[in-house]
């Protein structure tokens, strides 16, 4: 699956109850070259299997990173895949914003802390099993609509803040990492639009050919990764194997 992965590699998995997130482990459980799956999630995971340990934990909270951190104790981790993101949230009144007149503060900072400092802060916290000289790929999900040379649209201003500030944090970490390991490769990933509960509302316009399953998502993405190298460290991808400009 991965070349530049050891065989039996351990993987971590956060947002592993999500729709991308369940779909990326079961894509590795079926996988003899992975040897150990971590998965994280808020909420219950419906896949048992002997090569996954589920921790129920919420990373948007201190004490459940720093708990995270303390389960690992420092264990290398090869493969880090970040599922988590925000959109809208209907119990906090959160859409994406088409007009100034729509921005709040409170859904700016809402959605900036999921999309990017909740990440970014789980990097640091688990800072130690990246170190080393061991193979360790740090996947996470952004959006297209997060490159700044690529706006044409407008609109969705928090949205697009985040996943720019996101992709800024990890092309920031991406050269830290590289000193504390040679073999260190951070990636942004643009997985497209995926059938979940992130992007039904807005699935309405969405052509046919374009609306995901997510196991499509997947797989495309985990062959995008399997196709990159140290040298690909600080970059951002689509799901179709083709950068995108920051």
């Amino acid at each position: 699956m991965f070349s530049l992965l050891p065989h039996h590699f351990t993987a971590l998995v956060i947002g592993a109850s999500g729709g991308i997130g369940s779909a990326v482990i079961q894509q590795l459980l079926s996988s003899s070259h992975v040897g150990h799956i971590i998965a994280v999630s808020r909420q219950p995971l419906q896949i048992d299997h002997s090569r996954l340990t589920h921790l129920m934990l919420d990373v948007s909270q201190e004490q459940d990173r720093h708990a995270l951190k303390q389960e690992l104790a420092s264990q290398p981790i090869h493969l880090f895949f970040n599922a988590i993101g925000i959109l809208h949230d209907d119990t906090q009144n959160l859409f994406p914003e088409k007009r100034l007149d729509q921005l709040s503060v409170e859904n700016l900072a809402h959605t900036m802390n999921i999309n990017a400092f909740v990440p970014i802060l789980l990097l640091a916290a688990l800072k130690d099993s990246f170190k080393g000289t061991h193979p360790a790929v740090i996947a996470s999900l952004s959006a297209r609509v997060g490159s700044i040379k690529d706006n044409q649209l407008g609109g969705w201003y928090s949205y697009r803040a985040s996943k720019a500030a996101h992709n800024m944090l990890f092309k920031t970490a991406s050269i830290e990492l590289k000193r504390l390991n040679k073999q260190c490769v951070v990636l942004c990933l643009h997985p497209g639009t995926t059938d979940t509960e992130l992007s039904q509302p807005f699935q309405a316009r969405v052509p046919e050919d374009k609306l995901f399953t997510p196991t499509f998502v997947a797989e495309q993405l985990l062959a995008v990764i399997a196709q990159r190298s140290p040298d690909d460290n600080g970059t951002f991808w689509a799901w179709d194997g083709k950068p995108i400009d920051w």
